[in-house]
């Protein structure tokens, strides 16, 4: 770990085996430098300006959207490259929606291969034309998906990918990803905190061969370029002391991003589209392929250069250099300080003390001879139902990692609350949908209630390579 960075935040993150960073010197800037080179042989521009994407909005409780997935030549901050896009876009468009309201979604399939879409996080039916990862749109076909968000629904950032099976990692890893907002998360702040500027980034990397983007034997451990909003070290301007909200989001293929900024606390008040029960902070955020955290920001007070990057990290088989993500310049007149957020957004939920219907063990596994996945000794079958819990029980599940990799776990539909790891107690903050299973024989315990909707869906690991390996399971909750 850095030396900027509070030892003491990344001893309570190993300690609950959300992992440790391995990282070198404040000197050793080789993956920075190493990726600042790639984008410049790659032809991209480094310093330009901060940028939020496109966005769409609801009107009158509808949002109404046409995605088209095709293969074309976008441009990647100033330079041109071949990859699988929604929109013309290496990310796709932001989709704001409200609770209680839906999504029209139009999916025009302009690809040669089959492609699909599921709705990351996000509580709700996963039957019909709705988070239905079972679907397969043809090529030149199109379908209408249409998505009711329960008036309940927790606010907070969530995303939208691919999730063709065997495809799912050359998918998304092309572009095939975007932002999904349930808008609301800063009414649940102190008036002083509501009209702070609020900002996305949209993390994903990028690697390139001859013009276009590794579509084929994608190795996640080769070097690579991080690009947040599709911009490689863009511009940020702050005040000194200014207090800003953060979207953070990891919709990358395979890789974790270890994010810190200008050796500031990050204040979380959302993890994965969850508020927290109570705010809390750490210096460095560990985020694997489909995490976000919703944070509170504070610049620092002396007016400079300031960065916010992902420090070194290894995953126990990848290991990810330092890279600089966004430049922070800091200027101007001094803000006052915002009073600290002292207390939770949400109130503690008393499903999780219930009475467990179900007690389930789960063990991720992988062949190095063959590079195949499995659970439970078996790899992904989508006519093999390996659960059915009922409608409204609370289950409790241990999840083992026997692999001397990280594995992170992510299931759909429902979200959980993690009880432990490696025998440790969690410290809980709320719920969450995806975690990290630490690598040698350890273990995370979860309860996960199966709540307001039946149907089939799957939890997997959310290293796409592992998933489209064999590394998924269905489950199907039953009246």
């Amino acid at each position: 770990m850095q030396s900027r960075l509070r030892a003491i935040n990344l001893g309570l993150l190993c300690a609950l085996s959300i992992g440790c960073s391995d990282s070198g010197d404040d000197d050793d800037d080789d993956g920075q430098s190493s990726s600042s080179a790639r984008a410049a042989d790659w032809g991209y521009k480094t310093g330009l300006q901060f940028a939020e994407l496109k966005e769409y909005r609801s009107e009158n409780g509808v949002l109404e959207v046409e995605l088209e997935p095709k293969e074309r030549d976008v441009n990647i901050s100033g330079g041109n490259v071949r990859g699988t896009v929604y929109n013309d876009a290496f990310v796709g468009p932001t989709l704001h929606l409200s609770p209680g309201e839906s999504l029209h979604l139009k999916l025009k399939n302009g690809l040669k291969q089959h492609t699909n879409v599921h709705y990351h996080g996000m509580h709700v039916s996963p039957e019909g034309n709705s988070d239905n990862i079972f679907l397969m749109i043809e090529p030149g076909e199109t379908q209408d998906y249409v998505v009711d968000v329960p008036a309940d629904h927790d606010v907070g950032t969530f995303w939208y990918h691919s999730h063709m099976h065997m495809d799912s990692e050359s998918q998304v890893f092309g572009g095939l990803s975007g932002v999904l907002i349930i808008d609301g998360l800063e009414k649940l702040l102190p008036d002083a905190y509501q009209d702070i500027p609020q900002h996305l980034f949209a993390l994903k990397d990028l690697q390139v061969k001859d013009g276009a983007i590794v579509a084929d034997n994608i190795d996640s451990n080769a070097p690579t370029v991080r690009t947040v909003n599709g911009l490689v070290e863009p511009k940020l301007s702050m005040r000194p002391g200014e207090t800003q909200l953060w979207r953070l989001a990891n919709i990358s293929a395979d890789i974790y991003y270890n994010a810190a900024f200008a050796a500031q606390a990050f204040v979380v008040i959302a993890e994965d589209g969850n508020p927290v029960e109570q705010p809390w902070t750490a210096f460095n955020l560990i985020m694997p392929p489909g995490k976000r955290f919703d944070v509170i920001v504070r610049a620092p007070l002396d007016s400079g250069s300031y960065v916010l990057e992902t420090v070194s990290y290894s995953q126990g088989d990848d290991v990810y250099p330092r890279a600089v993500l966004v430049n922070v310049e800091v200027k101007g007149g001094t803000m006052d300080a915002l009073a600290p957020l002292a207390q939770g957004l949400v109130a503690p939920s008393n499903v999780y003390s219930g009475e467990v219907a179900q007690q389930r063990e789960w063990t991720f596994s992988e062949s190095e001879k063959d590079n195949t996945f499995a659970i439970n000794g078996m790899s992904f079958d989508v006519d093999r139902i390996d659960a059915m819990p009922k409608l409204g029980s609370l289950e409790e599940w241990t999840i083992r990692n026997t692999t001397n990799e990280q594995h992170p776990f992510h299931i759909h539909i429902n979200d959980f609350r993690v009880l432990s790891v490696n025998g440790t107690p969690y410290t809980n903050h709320g719920e969450q949908d995806t975690v990290v299973l630490p690598p040698g024989g350890g273990e995370v315990v979860i309860r996960l209630p199966f709540l307001d909707f039946t149907g089939k869906f799957v939890f997997h690991c959310h290293i796409l390579a592992h998933e489209d390996g064999g590394m998924m399971t269905v489950v199907e909750v039953v009246p």
